[in-house]
């Protein structure tokens, strides 16, 4: 007798077994064909799902029924502008909420690409449609220079900045005249002008430069008027203007830069401020010859009296004496005053303060002139920091930091860490790690080695 209701039962399990099993591995990506994972090799060269979208307006809320819905978006005036381009800066996109705050943000955004942008409102069946009215920017077909002919096109274009292609309006061009005629005077032609013409032979686009250059003017002589304390050799050596050498090679370096001579009138007189004529002037007389192209510059200098220190101040400093700051000065009461003295010892009290870890130390001088004519008191305003401590000691070996315990780079250095950081001392331990041979200091071939110090403030340290 055969046992047919068993082998039915068992039949039937593993049908019903396998049909609850297809939809699920059909569901996770298994199985041979259907709707499984698909080729990812045919999608390489497209654009993320999830980019395009956001791209297209990204996941669409549910609406509510008091919402109002864009129905269409629209945009007009682009012409070198893609609409593709325009819509991707828009917040305003079809089948989104309407809100008026969000169109407002699109207009400012699109002030940004085009010369003008506004909009228009429209209700239509189940909501609103937005159109953006755009008009571009004019730009530059062509830019033409006219009339150049000691100065090439080249250089010209280098100077100018605009070119073709670039937005017209009447700063930039503004800006590209002035440019122009800047380089005209640093070249020695002061007389040049420059004009701007927008539009030539119905090309409304294109920009001409007109340029009428006028002569190349030069130093015919320099000379220096009012001067007792320094002699008027040494002073053409300070200013950077030059007359002809030896007054023979006529035409070398002598150009007339108008800005430069101006600029040696300031010169002048920081030198003789430095010399302690805190008072001194200067001034300049311009003659030309006959021909207009030779010009003699007269500095005229008026030195007034030489002051006297009479007395050194010392404010701000706290955590060091005033007495043992005065001892390290080199200008002293009763010293003619000297700027470069001046710095020096405003260098010497940063490294003063910098070897006792105040890194940070400045130090404002401050020149008061009494009632005397020729006394002057300084004052060194000290702003004195906090103290700082060494945390780590790092050498940089070409680019890469490297923390230094037992190696042969740390015996070279004078450094503790936990101590407190002295300025000086950081500087020498540098110029000694450079001038060893372990490493590579070519840097062509890798950087120089360099010691990179972590610190931490005093209130901060662990040591």
């Amino acid at each position: 007798m055969l046992r047919r209701p068993e082998i039915s039962c068992f039949a039937i399990l593993i049908v019903v077994g396998l049909v609850s099993m297809t939809p699920a591995r059909a569901q996770m990506g298994g199985g041979g064909g259907g709707a499984g994972m698909p080729d990812m090799g045919a999608f390489k060269d497209k654009a993320p799902f999830r980019d395009v979208v956001q791209q297209k307006g990204g996941i669409k809320p549910k609406p509510k029924e008091t919402d109002i819905v864009v129905q269409d978006v629209t945009i007009s005036g682009n012409f070198a502008t893609s609409s593709d381009a325009v819509f991707q800066k828009l917040q305003t996109r079809k089948d989104r909420f309407y809100e008026f705050e969000t169109v407002l943000a699109d207009i400012r955004r699109l002030h940004e690409m085009f010369e003008f942008a506004t909009y228009e409102l429209r209700e239509v069946p189940g909501g609103i449609a937005v159109h953006f009215k755009v008009r571009e920017r004019p730009t530059i077909s062509k830019v033409v220079y006219h009339g150049n002919r000691a100065i090439n096109d080249r250089d010209l274009k280098g100077r100018a900045g605009v070119n073709a292609g670039d937005p017209l309006n009447e700063f930039s061009l503004e800006s590209a005249r002035r440019r122009l005629l800047d380089y005209y005077r640093e070249e020695g032609f002061n007389q040049a002008t420059v004009a701007t013409v927008r539009g030539m032979n119905d090309d409304p686009g294109m920009v001409v430069f007109r340029i009428n250059e006028g002569p190349k003017e030069r130093i015919e002589a320099i000379r220096i008027e009012g001067n007792s304390i320094v002699t008027e050799a040494r002073l053409k050596k300070v200013i950077k203007s030059r007359d002809p050498i030896l007054g023979v090679l006529r035409h070398l370096n002598n150009k007339a830069d108008m800005g430069q001579i101006d600029t040696d009138v300031q010169i002048l007189q920081a030198y003789y401020h430095n010399l302690g004529f805190l008072t001194a002037s200067v001034g300049r007389r311009l003659e030309y010859d006959e021909s207009g192209k030779w010009l003699s510059v007269t500095y005229i200098v008026e030195e007034g009296v030489r002051y006297t220190v009479n007395d050194v101040k010392i404010v701000g400093n706290q955590f060091i004496e005033t007495e043992s700051l005065r001892d390290r000065l080199a200008l002293k009461p009763g010293d003619h005053f000297s700027g470069t003295m001046m710095r020096k010892d405003i260098a010497e009290i940063v490294y003063g303060y910098g070897s006792f870890g105040f890194i940070y130390a400045e130090v404002k001088p401050q020149t008061v002139m009494r009632d005397e004519n020729d006394l002057v008191d300084l004052v060194y305003s000290i702003q004195e920091g906090d103290r700082w401590k060494i945390r780590n000691i790092n050498i940089n070996i070409d680019g890469e930091p490297h923390l230094m315990k037992d190696t042969t780079l740390l015996n070279q250095i004078d450094l503790v860490e936990g101590e407190f950081i002295d300025r000086r001392t950081l500087e020498l331990n540098r110029a000694r790690i450079e001038r060893l041979q372990l490493l590579e200091a070519n840097p062509a071939i890798a950087e120089p080695p360099d010691i990179r110090v972590i610190p931490v403030t005093e209130q901060d340290s662990d040591f």
